[in-house]
């Protein structure tokens, strides 16, 4: 398990955090900067090789290895 991945799950099922607080920044070609950013309100499931973030109608799958930064309440707590 990577340690992004793991960073996640304590975020989201430890009652201490808020995953709506959370900002994952990701490897995304094509877009300004080869980067976007999701919240946690649009991070829907969190699997064991990818993150689904909801993309209007549908969904995206993002791989771990692509994540390069986890933010949380605009703290960065985790950077490739």
């Amino acid at each position: 398990m990577r340690k992004s991945h793991q960073l996640l799950l304590k975020i989201r099922f430890d009652p201490r955090y808020s995953f709506d607080n959370v900002r994952v920044c990701y490897v995304n070609r094509g877009a300004p900067g080869d980067c976007s950013c999701a919240d946690g309100n649009r991070i829907q499931k969190l699997e064991a090789y990818y993150m689904e973030i909801a993309a209007g109608d549908t969904t995206t799958c993002i791989p771990y290895h692509r994540i390069r930064k986890i933010l949380y309440e605009n703290t960065v707590v985790w950077e490739r």
